[in-house]
């Protein structure tokens, strides 16, 4: 069944920042083509930050360059490439902390991945905390996190946190916009990959049905394996958006926590804008 066309492609060069629009790209089981190549390491943590932690990132924007680099414009206008030293030293500055722009590392070094543990319970503490609920919300279940997650940032050899790949559709975001009229719902608020289009007679939270099935995009068949439950990130200012705490109180009360979807595709090919999306089983 046909449920709508792709509106919208995107990609992040460096975790934690805003990204870029693509007509087009290679899709395959590590995400996007250069989807989350870099990311900013805590250098007294040693541990990889995201804008959950750090949600100053979000007002960079990174790009990719014609020679394959990775560029990062700051808020102040300034654009640097990001093995340039100088990138992490304003990195630095933005975020208050020193922190060091890295590339990607292969599974085999799980210590670059490790997540930072002053001891048995703060790092939950700190992380429940970047979840931004006001008393009485429910949180995910945090408590009984998988081992790997409780030991890692991101899948080891990756800067992903679930799966490389988050699918929003124009229906959530207008069920979202419909309860909330006064706030800004734009799309980048929520750092999809894929933005669909659905079809008019689908309404609601679509993708929220899509779970534990497949949808196909092209040639490429995607594999809707987990929720997308939101953080604080969603209310940060990034770029011209503001700050808006109710987005995050609409989501939790309206949504259940969730906005979007994670998926992955077993199998390489190329996805492009206008493709349609069609639901396998």
């Amino acid at each position: 069944m046909k449920v709508g066309t792709v509106q919208s492609i995107w990609r992040y060069p460096v975790k934690g920042m805003a990204g870029e629009p693509l007509s087009r790209c290679w899709l395959d089981a590590n995400g996007l083509q250069g989807d989350r190549t870099w990311a900013v390491q805590d250098v007294k943590r040693r541990e990889i930050q995201s804008c959950k932690f750090r949600p100053e990132l979000l007002r960079c924007r990174a790009g990719t360059l014609a020679d394959g680099g990775v560029s990062i414009t700051f808020p102040g206008g300034e654009t640097l490439r990001s093995d340039d030293p100088e990138a992490s030293e304003r990195v630095s500055q933005l975020v208050g902390h020193n922190s060091l722009l890295q590339a990607r590392r292969p599974a085999s070094d799980k210590d670059f991945y490790r997540r930072f543990k002053k001891d048995n319970h703060t790092w939950l503490e700190e992380l429940k905390a970047t979840f931004e609920r006001e008393p009485g919300e429910p949180l995910p279940d945090l408590d009984n996190l998988p081992k790997d997650m409780q030991e890692y940032v991101s899948v080891v050899g990756s800067f992903f946190l679930v799966s490389p790949l988050h699918i929003l559709t124009t229906a959530s975001l207008a069920q979202m916009k419909a309860l909330n009229p006064g706030s800004d719902w734009h799309l980048e608020r929520f750092r999809p990959n894929i933005v669909i289009d659905t079809d008019p007679a689908i309404q609601g939270l679509a993708e929220q049905h899509w779970l534990d099935h497949k949808i196909q995009i092209g040639k490429i068949t995607i594999d809707c394996n987990a929720t997308a439950r939101r953080c604080g990130a969603v209310i940060r200012e990034q770029g011209a958006l503001p700050q808006d705490k109710s987005i995050l109180r609409n989501i939790v009360r309206e949504a259940d926590q969730n906005l979007g979807i994670y998926g992955n595709a077993p199998k390489g090919g190329e996805i492009k804008v206008g493709d349609d999306v069609l639901l396998l089983s």
